[in-house]
């Protein structure tokens, strides 16, 4: 019998990028029956421990790479979601005036074909109904997300098309791709406001002052999530190494985040199956389970 439910696939950059954007809606989608599967574009060797509490740890500084592949299995758990790696290496975040050059052979500095080859496959292979990444601003300026931007764009287009990338299996047309804006500043705006309505400390007080006059994206798809939150709490926690359990992903009461800004948000970027009027609230509204129609009129792709 046919696989008839429907799949959604999330391109990160690094492992805990997909915990902290889109998470509720990946474990309201599982917990529906649906099939989500994250492909995370490198593997954070370059990233920092950013938790207090584990710095100068003896095991995870005799191996990094390997503890954030663990983290990212536990969280994987804790949303219900498949996982796979696309193998490529962090690029790390330059800093300093002028910027120093990434390093040799990192994900950001790799022939755009190469990545676009390997994710069409995962495309291909999975055949999602709906995939999710970032913007072209990658959500912030670090070239790892930009470049995954770039590459999960470009797949989108590829994987549809037979004559690209043809060792990569029979084409696979994506019908919807949405830009992730969950944390943008209309929910830091909401959730800093409603703190302060109930006298309380807002942990983004600072972050939404240096913010405020940037350009929001506009939000055409906003899924109500919130009984999926301690899931997405559950696999923010899993990556220890980059979540302080002390910092500004939990300052903010549970009760009051679920009241204020119950959903996460996302931007339709492309469509293969129209462009609805209004605020969509599901991101396979309009999906055909069974495969679109490749452009150009070449005929289904899919089964």
């Amino acid at each position: 019998m046919p696989d008839q439910s429907l799949r959604l696939m999330a391109v990160h950059a690094h492992p805990d990028d997909e915990s902290s954007k889109g998470a509720a809606t990946m474990a309201k989608y599982t917990s529906e029956g649906h099939r989500v599967r994250v492909v995370t574009c490198t593997g954070g060797e370059r990233g920092d421990i950013l938790n207090p509490r584990l710095e100068g740890d003896a095991e995870i500084l005799r191996d990094l790479p390997g503890y954030r592949r663990r983290e990212m299995a536990e969280a994987a758990r804790a949303l219900g979601i498949e996982h796979v790696w696309l193998g490529f290496v962090d690029s790390g975040l330059p800093e300093g005036d002028p910027l120093p050059p990434l390093p040799e052979g990192c994900f950001a500095l790799e022939p755009l074909e190469v990545p676009v080859g390997a994710l069409v496959r995962q495309i291909r292979e999975f055949q999602p109904h709906v995939m999710t990444c970032y913007d072209e601003n990658g959500g912030y300026p670090h070239p790892d997300h930009i470049m995954a931007h770039k590459v999960a764009v470009a797949a989108y287009e590829a994987a549809a098309d037979p004559d690209a990338y043809p060792e990569a299996g029979p084409a696979w047309a994506v019908q919807k791709l949405y830009y992730d804006i969950s944390f943008s500043l209309a929910r830091i705006e909401a959730v800093h406001t409603a703190m302060q309505e109930r006298g309380l400390s807002s942990p983004f007080e600072e972050w939404f002052e240096r913010r405020r006059d940037r350009p929001r994206r506009p939000a055409t798809a906003r899924v109500r999530c919130a009984e999926h939150f301690p899931a997405r709490d559950a696999a923010l926690r899993a990556h220890a190494t980059q979540i302080d359990p002390d910092g500004f992903f939990f300052q903010v009461p549970r009760d009051i985040e679920a009241e204020t800004w119950p959903y996460e948000e996302f931007e339709l970027a492309r469509s293969r199956v129209g462009t609805p009027e209004g605020l969509e609230d599901d991101l396979f509204a309009g999906v055909r389970p069974g495969g679109a129609e490749v452009p150009a009129g070449r005929g289904k792709v899919g089964s």
